[in-house]
């Protein structure tokens, strides 16, 4: 132990005696680690961010949506849901609530909707009462779209806090019409602010009764619609689950083997896929920008070798006044891993400030964030860069003949 605190002593002070060039030897490993915990919490801190809208929708709430491989829907196929699906879901599926029917009258891209001689494009949506529950959209003034509404067929709409702002209506807009679509819409309420996802706002939208987007739409033939659903009892999710694919591939005459032209997904396997894509794209990119810690490496063992050349004489002196082979591999061993050490804790604190300062310049981009698993893999690692690249010089340190190296000038 006490060679060991000794050695440490000594790395320390050959460390601090060559303070620019232990700077230069680590900057190597700084750059490394620096671009890995950047590219780290700038990944990570949208990946939390999505997972946070993520659980807004429920853990026992389930999705059921049309779905056209890319090949087909290059073809120009796309598959549909249509409300004739809707009607058997809602007959013969129990066990559920909140059944919430919607889709888009416009079109996936939206309208232009205008309020006087302001104007904005944004997505319309046609909902039931139920879509507040299932969507977790609640009315931060006014009130939300009632079954009465579209029973009623009675033209009023929700809108999102960005939509208000770009037709720039007053903080309270209820009572004012705007014009969606070439049709009159009365405001009866602004839903509550739920900010950005994947660099969208999930604000800029008008949500408009069903019934009126089915009078909009005209044929019902072309209609898609998405369905959420809350399920009642959670033990009974995946049954519930393989209940609504047998039901849909039954009406839509799918053979067995055939793949689903649809897909159904719960909150959590929405969120599974998305993580499987995030912790995809950190270790692509970790992998590309640790290259950098490579080429740290080999910069300590240059030095590490250099300074084994000028200490020459102290080995030779250290090993005629007793010192062991182990010693000397240990003092140099030590040093290496040391400047790599230092070089890691540089790097993670400059890496986390080029990461904030990137989500920063970025607009509506979520904050960065470090994961406990990327702090510990930067020391990890610059250990281990250390340890490999240091053992060489230390090894030839070790080896040093004493008369030869008391001989070396």
């Amino acid at each position: 132990m006490v060679s060991f605190l000794e050695s440490i002593r000594s790395a320390l002070l050959s460390i601090r005696a060559h303070a620019l060039r232990s700077f230069l030897t680590a900057l190597g490993i700084i750059i490394g680690v620096a671009s890995v915990i950047a590219v780290v919490s700038i990944v990570q801190g949208f990946s939390y961010s999505i997972s946070d809208q993520f659980k807004g929708l429920g853990s026992n709430s389930l999705t059921v949506h049309a779905y056209t491989p890319f090949e087909l829907a290059m073809q120009g196929t796309k598959n549909r849901l249509s409300l004739n699906d809707y009607a058997h879901l809602v007959q013969h599926i129990d066990g559920v609530s909140n059944v919430s029917p919607s889709f888009m009258p416009f079109g996936d891209f939206g309208t232009t909707v205008k309020n006087s001689s302001t104007s904005a494009f944004t997505r319309v949506i046609a909902v039931t009462a139920n879509y507040q529950d299932a969507n977790q959209i609640y009315p931060e003034i006014g009130r939300f779209i009632t079954t009465d509404d579209n029973q009623s067929r009675r033209k009023v709409c929700v809108i999102g806090s960005k939509l208000r702002e770009n037709l720039k209506l007053p903080d309270n807009p209820l009572g004012s019409y705007i014009e969606v679509g070439g049709e009159w819409f009365k405001i009866i309420g602004v839903a509550e602010t739920h900010g950005e996802m994947f660099g969208m706002s999930q604000d800029d939208y008008a949500l408009i009764p069903f019934s009126v987007g089915q009078t909009i739409a005209g044929n019902a033939q072309e209609i898609s619609v998405l369905i959420n659903f809350t399920v009642d009892n959670m033990e009974q999710m995946d049954e519930i689950q393989d209940r609504v694919i047998g039901l849909l591939r039954q009406l839509h005459h799918l053979k067995p083997g055939q793949a689903n032209d649809f897909k159904v997904q719960t909150a959590q396997q929405l969120t599974d896929t998305f993580s499987k894509i995030i912790d995809t794209m950190t270790l692509v990119l970790g992998g590309i920008v640790s290259v950098s810690l490579l080429v740290g490496g080999i910069g300590i063992m240059n030095i590490m070798l250099v300074s084994v050349t000028e200490r020459t004489r102290e080995i030779g002196i250290c090993k005629a006044l007793g010192a062991q082979r182990h010693h000397i591999l240990m003092q140099f061993l030590i040093e290496a891993v040391l400047l790599s050490l230092l070089g890691g804790l540089i790097g993670l604190g400059l890496g986390y400030l080029l990461g904030a300062g990137a989500a920063k310049m970025i607009p509506n981009f979520p904050s960065a964030a470090v994961p406990w698993w990327a702090v510990a893999l930067s020391f990890g690692f610059s250990s281990v860069v250390g340890i490999v690249f240091g053992i060489m010089p230390a090894a030839k340190a070790a080896n040093l003949d004493p008369i030869e190296a008391l001989r070396y000038e």
